[in-house]
């Protein structure tokens, strides 16, 4: 078991939160109360950085669900970025890879890597991330 580390910033778009080692039953209220009080703007887009996800159970789930509803009620977007295969595996399978925008780097989540994917720009994933999870 991996201790949680979360860590946030500001970047243009809005927030990024990085976190790191595991999400779950035990660790999931740390990452809701630092959601809590995000500061999400009126257009701008949260980022969740999940490079360093280790592991996610239901209640993990369950958190980033939170996440998107925090961002949506500010009239903000939601990305995830970096997803660990492990992790976008599950999301795929519960079908929430279809209401998260998921990005294959912070950079690209944020904007300074350029522009995504079309798929990614409509919610979906961009193509690099839709080669990475074996979607075709």
């Amino acid at each position: 078991m991996s201790p949680l580390k979360i860590t946030d910033r500001d970047a243009a778009t809005g927030p990024v939160v990085e976190i790191a080692g595991d999400l779950d039953y035990d660790t999931s209220p740390q990452l809701r109360r630092l959601l809590d009080r995000v500061s999400v703007r009126k257009g701008g887009r949260l980022v969740l950085d999940l490079a360093g996800l280790e592991f996610c159970d239901s209640t993990g789930l369950t958190v980033l669900i939170a996440a998107r509803n925090h961002a949506l009620q500010a009239g903000a977007e939601i990305a995830l970025a970096a997803v660990p295969p492990n992790t976008l595996r599950i999301l795929n399978v519960v079908g929430l890879d279809q209401i998260f925008a998921l990005y294959p780097s912070v950079d690209e989540a944020t904007g300074r890597a350029g522009a995504p994917g079309t798929d990614a720009d409509e919610g979906g994933e961009s193509e690099d991330l839709k080669e990475a999870s074996g979607a075709a």
